[in-house]
């Protein structure tokens, strides 16, 4: 009989029944039920279905490719870019008793030759690589020579050119479909536009695929954005209200990285930074640390994807801008990966788009330039306006957020308010006019400040009107005045800080008292931090009825579940989100299990984990609550080792 035939004419499905499927999701991730769209990906895998799917970070992605390698004969490959988060992926893969390893250029010789060898002899279930490895020639025939059950594309929109993470070598992914024409694919992202879609779709030659958008609603993470100032005095104060928690920094060059490092750690912050130009064991050394909780921050480059897994991430800073919403939402996306809540800041100012645009217009290909124009200008505006962070999001993406308040950013939380600036717009702009459109914004600045700097004498702009007419507020005021101007197009400029600045026929509106001008500001508000033991720890719930952001649990017990998971991650030489998550430990904490029957039924814990860790913390959970009649019964054993489902072998 020959094999069966899937949907898109594969002959590689597999019959798995689907009490097997939801068995193996109990047993190897700990999870009771699927997540949204989960259970869709997975029979569509299951049946020889091309998938493609963009699902948020956070969302479950791994899941939907590692429980049908687990289910189903045979190798996945999985293809992700980020060489330094495989070892990470491998880890956390291995520790839900999956068969996983990875092959990458960072591997000495005998650890590549022994990973072969299992591949060859079919002892793998999950295969991690880079899409360069793909180019070898010698690499496709051994591939072929073994038995793949899918290929999972990880961060797909790295092979579309109208992506914000474009990577050539992912151009090499379409040879994939001819090669192995029996074997599903599977593509994932966090982030894609449609237009996006359809190029990853067409790129990647999928035949039929299975589509799913899933929501790019992150329900517990809470959008802010404030005006930019003293922009490393404002991160460490951000930092220093969340001590012990885990954050990432994001800035704009190399220079900026190490600098604000360096800052927060002459404040006493265990921060460090994470670039390109670091050597690469500088920088398999910084994520290390970040990912075992030895360092609370790491400071990287917005242009350098950083690999990170880590599922405790509190909060995301953007010290500059980001170079469009894309890249945004990725970068924000790694804060609360757990579900717990997660702040992602934003300092703006309008200066930094114009610094971008200075190298956007380095772009050759006109169409690119253009593109990554229109991109960096709705960043600006998500930066600028007043509307909902969340609804503007979800709108770039192509989605609707109907609530009137999403009770998730500081816009719909009243602390953005508006602001008349008719007086402080006319006296710039009256500045500007009567230089004859001739100066540039810190000369600007210098003239209404009273500053008699030498370039103000010697054009003689110490003797016109306006100068020192803002002399009561500070440089900083009036270059975000300079910055509204700009933002509402009263001003423009060519694409240079240094570059004179122009009136617009908008601007001679405000300047003549034709029309005022308002403008938003963000109010000092106070930010959700670890609470005191024993109490609530809240942010506001979004209005879409979403599940409330708060969490009762014992604060102290979480601590101690905290501190035993970093010893036992410590013996193991894994991250300790890899032993379980925050969101697992809040919930011991809540439910307080004193068995292993009863720590089973916490969600996140599988049959793997519960052998390899239960005792050690249902004894942790014991010990604080003190002596008492629920202890654990002599017959509560450790349950037996978690094996593999096996389906009868097929003829290729």
């Amino acid at each position: 009989m020959p094999p069966e035939t899937s949907p898109t004419g594969h002959s590689n499905r597999q019959t798995v029944p689907p009490r097997h499927v939801l068995a193996a999701l109990d047993e190897v991730f700990g999870f009771r039920q699927f997540r949204p769209n989960q259970r869709e990906i997975v029979q569509a895998i299951l049946a020889g279905r091309d998938v493609f799917a963009v699902m948020p970070t956070g969302g479950g992605k791994s899941l939907c490719y590692q429980l049908p390698a687990h289910l189903l004969e045979g190798t996945c490959l999985v293809v992700s870019p980020l060489i330094s988060l495989m070892k990470d992926q491998v880890d956390a893969a291995k520790a839900n008793g999956l068969r996983a390893e990875f092959l990458n250029s960072a591997l000495p010789a005998d650890e590549k030759s022994r990973v072969a060898a299992l591949l060859s002899r079919g002892e793998l279930d999950l295969l991690y690589l880079a899409p360069e490895r793909l180019a070898m020639e010698w690499f496709l025939p051994r591939l072929k020579a073994v038995r793949l059950c899918m290929i999972a594309v990880d961060e797909a929109h790295c092979i579309s050119e109208w992506g914000h993470d474009f990577r050539k070598d992912y151009l090499l992914l379409d040879r994939l479909v001819p090669e192995f024409p029996d074997v599903p694919v599977a593509a994932f992202t966090a982030t894609a536009t449609h237009r996006v879609q359809q190029d990853i779709v067409a790129k990647l030659g999928l035949r039929n695929p299975l589509t799913i958008r899933a929501s790019f609603d992150r329900p517990n993470l809470f959008y802010e954005v404030t005006p930019k100032d003293d922009v490393k005095m404002q991160i460490l104060e951000f930092v220093r209200d969340r001590v012990g928690e885990s954050g990432i920094v994001y800035r704009m060059t190399r220079k900026d990285v190490e600098s604000t490092a360096e800052f927060l750690r002459s404040k006493k912050i265990k921060a460090l930074p994470y670039h390109a130009g670091l050597d690469n064991d500088t920088r398999r050394r910084n994520q290390e640390m970040f990912n075992r909780d030895k360092v609370n921050v790491v400071v990287a480059t917005i242009a350098f994807g950083m690999g990170i897994d880590k599922s405790n991430i509190r909060y995301v800073v953007h010290g500059d801008l980001p170079k469009n919403i894309e890249g945004y939402y990725q970068e924000t996306g790694r804060a609360g990966r757990d579900g717990e809540p997660a702040h992602c800041m934003l300092f703006y100012t309008y200066g930094d788009a114009v610094r971008l645009k200075y190298f956007i217009h380095q772009v050759e290909d006109p169409h690119q330039r253009a593109n990554q124009e229109r991109k960096l200008q709705e960043m600006a505006n998500f930066g600028s306006r007043s509307t909902c962070r969340r609804q503007q999001i979800l709108r770039y993406f192509g989605e609707s957020y109907i609530a009137p308040r999403c009770g998730g950013c500081d816009v719909c939380m009243g602390d953005v308010r508006t602001v008349d600036v008719t007086r402080e717009a006319q006296i710039v702009m009256s500045a500007v006019a009567r230089t004859q459109e001739q100066s540039a914004a810190a000369h600007v600045v210098d003239i209404v400040t009273g500053r008699a700097s030498e370039a103000v004498v010697r054009l003689g702009h110490d003797k016109i009107k306006t100068f020192s007419a803002g002399k009561d507020a500070a440089d900083a005021d009036w270059q975000r005045a300079i910055d509204d101007l700009l933002v509402h197009r009263c001003l423009v400029r060519p694409d240079a800080p240094d570059a004179p600045l122009k009136l617009t026929d908008a601007g001679r509106d405000v300047l003549f008292g034709r029309r005022g001008l308002r403008v938003f500001r963000s109010r000092p508000r106070v930010a959700p931090v670890a609470a005191p033991d024993g109490a609530k720890r809240k942010l506001p719930a979004p209005a879409s009825g979403a599940a409330p952001l708060t969490y009762v649990s014992e604060e102290g017990l979480f601590e101690e579940l905290r501190a035993l998971r970093k010893k036992l991650a410590r013996k193991a030489g894994v991250p300790p989100y890899v032993i379980f998550s925050d969101q697992t430990l809040r919930e011991l904490a809540r439910q307080k299990p004193v068995t292993l029957a009863q720590m089973r039924e916490v969600s996140g814990v599988g049959k793997q984990k519960l052998n390899k860790y239960g005792f050690d913390f249902i004894d942790a959970i014991a010990r604080h609550l003190g002596p008492a009649p629920t202890a654990m019964p002599l017959g509560d054993k450790p349950p037996r080792p978690l094996r593999k489902r096996r389906l009868p072998r097929r003829s290729r």
